[in-house]
């Protein structure tokens, strides 16, 4: 009898535990300054996911508050941060086709763009350990757009310079993707699938150092075809490029 009254004791004190941890929620009576305020320090301490549930309360209690589009804002970083980019992407697309004049577009944009890409850490940073020809190519191309039409809209943005580096970086990672693919064909003797890759390259980032090779490349695959003429023709583009004559080959 004693053992079942402990026990009796035990489930009762649990079962009051847990109902009053559903019962309590210690942010009901925040005011929207309050929610704001404490979103803002989980937010400065990195603690992302707080972050997002505070921005998200204040969001559904004080929808039209004082605080109500910078908490928007805020919690697309938050999310992205949190490692949900898809959901950082679609609650900066809600935020821009809602507020399309909003004086931090840029930076909504701009946040955007990070979430395509997906990146978590510094740019430069990764751009020293992470082969970035191996991202996915879609999402790259997306990311481009969004710092181009950053860079076009909001020329004056604090945010411009960045995307503009930004850009440059997805290029050469392009590229950089290409020529990969062309050599990916050329060592498996697909030669006509190599040149095409290769004039992409050419075609589309002639400005960029990967050109020169994609162009050797193209010229390797002409005479691994015994296509002789075209093969001494690439070369001869090769040859003005190195004296300063953009040029292309044949197709």
């Amino acid at each position: 009898m004693r053992g079942c009254a402990l026990l009796s004791v035990t489930l009762a004190t649990a079962s009051c535990s847990w109902l009053q941890s559903l019962d309590k929620d210690q942010t009901l009576d925040w005011s929207a300054e309050k929610l704001y305020s404490e979103a803002r320090v989980a937010l400065d301490d990195s603690n992302w996911t707080q972050a997002k549930d505070y921005y998200q309360k204040l969001e559904a209690r004080y929808p039209f508050g004082q605080y109500a589009q910078q908490a928007q804002i805020e919690l697309i970083y938050a999310t992205w941060k949190d490692g949900d980019a898809p959901g950082a992407v679609q609650a900066a697309d809600r935020f821009l086709q809602t507020y399309p004049n909003h004086a931090n577009a840029d930076y909504v944009m701009y946040l955007k763009a990070l979430a395509t890409l997906n990146e978590t850490d510094s740019w430069f940073n990764k751009l020293a350990g992470e082969d970035l020809a191996e991202r996915d190519a879609n999402a790259s191309r997306e990311a481009f757009d969004i710092f181009k039409e950053l860079v076009m809209r909001y020329p004056d943005s604090r945010f411009t310079p960045e995307a503009r580096r930004r850009m440059h970086g997805l290029v050469l990672a392009q590229a950089e993707h290409e020529l990969k693919t062309a050599r990916y064909y050329f060592v498996r003797n697909a030669y006509v699938a190599a040149i095409e890759r290769a004039q992409r390259v050419v075609r589309e980032f002639q400005n960029t150092p990967m050109r020169d090779d994609a162009l050797e490349l193209i010229a390797q695959s002409y005479e691994a075809l015994k296509l002789t003429e075209l093969a001494a023709d690439t070369r001869r583009i090769i040859e003005l490029n190195k004296n300063g004559t953009i040029a292309q080959p044949s197709r």
